[in-house]
This record gives structure tokens, sequence and C-alpha cells, in this order.
């Protein structure tokens, strides 16, 4: 499989065969994807593979719980955490009803289960101080995280990253005894999944960039038929 299939039809997967993935394979995925760019190239990523049964079912009542905390500002027709939660009784009482889910409702019984974790010590976040929400420190781990989904693609495995299970951090930090200094980046599921990749859609190039300015003319390689 050609790079460009590769990365053209890596779509999200959360339903799998029931066909095991072998330790070996599961190594080579992790033996290409720590070639992931990262600040300093300090590749402060830590991975923990699921296997025992008990820790798989205590992650999977911990994600359920979480999933739910996410759905509940999703019913309310809001973004999931854009605000607390706390004093408003309406969002508290949605937060706690079920939303079925075949992948969390199943999540421990997924061929493969990744905790992906990362050092906070070796995070050099540009933009912690200014003033908006923080994102740069995760350019030095989802990298990471992507290149597993992409070599799992060259392999015919499909997978998904999800943040969903960083919600109840604290909770996971006692179950895998996570150092203080170590934050959870993602949960990964792998595994053969049971819908075919096809090849993704995705916006145009023109329809995301532009020249010189965000409101300047739009990049393409079309000839500009606008009309006056």
């Amino acid at each position: 499989m050609d790079f460009k299939e590769v990365i053209t039809s890596a779509a999200t997967s959360r339903d799998f065969q029931e066909i095991d993935v072998p330790d070996t394979t599961v190594f080579e995925i992790l033996d290409i994807a720590r070639f992931a760019p990262s600040g300093g190239n300090r590749q402060g990523w830590h991975v923990v593979l699921f296997k025992d049964k008990e820790v798989r079912s205590h992650l999977k009542d911990l994600y359920v719980s979480a999933w739910s905390e996410y759905m509940g500002y999703v019913s309310l027709g809001e973004v999931p955490f854009l605000r607390e939660a706390e004093g408003d009784v309406k969002l508290q009482e949605a937060m706690k009803v079920h939303y079925p889910l075949p992948f969390a409702d199943n999540l421990d019984s997924h061929p493969v289960l990744l905790g992906v974790f990362v050092d906070l010590n070796q995070l050099a976040v540009t933009d912690g101080n200014i003033g908006r929400q923080s994102i740069v420190g995760g350019a030095s781990i989802y990298p990471f995280c992507h290149n597993i989904l992409l070599a799992a693609r060259s392999m015919g495995l499909g997978g998904v990253i999800t943040t969903v299970l960083a919600r109840k951090e604290s909770e996971v930090r006692r179950l895998v005894n996570l150092p203080t200094n170590y934050a959870m980046a993602a949960l990964m599921a792998l595994g053969v999944p049971k819908k075919r990749p096809q090849r993704l859609k995705r916006k145009s190039v023109s329809d995301f960039t532009t020249v010189d300015a965000f409101d300047g003319p739009r990049f393409s390689l079309e000839p500009d038929v606008t009309t006056f």
C-alpha cells in the first residue's frame, strides 16, 4: 500500500472483527510510529498496552462514565466541556444518563487497546500564557498517535484516537500507576475493521488555504473565474 493510499483511506474505525492482532504486529506499528516529530525531539510519550481483563473492564466503566459526561453537553446542543457543569442542574442530570455507544460499551473486547501518555516536563508549551486555551503542547504527542493509525492502516488494520478518557485521568492514574508528571493524551483501539475503509472525503486545499492574510485570496491552481 503506497503512502497516498494509506493517508487518504485511514478512516476512523471503532467497530472491529473478532480477530486477534499479534504482539509482533503491535510492536511493528509502534516501531514505525516512534519516528513522529516532537518538540526538541524529546519523545515524551509512553504507551501502555492493556491486556489484563480486569484492567480493561475498569477502563470500560471509566470510559462509559466519561462518554455520558460528553454526551450530556451534546444532548443540550452544546460543545462538550466548553463551560463548567457545576451549578447547572439540568446539565448535571443530562451527564448521568447512559448514552449507548457500541465502541464504549464493548471497550474491553477490542483487539488492541493502547493508553498513550505524555511527560508534561518534556513539552515546550509556547502558547501557555497568552490568554487563550493552550493547544501547542499537543504537537509533541498527537503526531505520534496519528503515526500509529497510519502504520496500522498500512497493515490492513483500522483504529481510533479518542481523548474522552482524559476526563477520568485521576482514576486512570491510580489504575496504571501513572507518575505525577505524566498526563493521558489518548486511548487508542486497533483491530481489523468490520467495514472496508474507503477513500476519505475532505475539503479541498483552496477551501482552507489563503494567500498573505486570513481573508486573502484563496490558494488555488485553478484559474480565477470570478466575475463582477
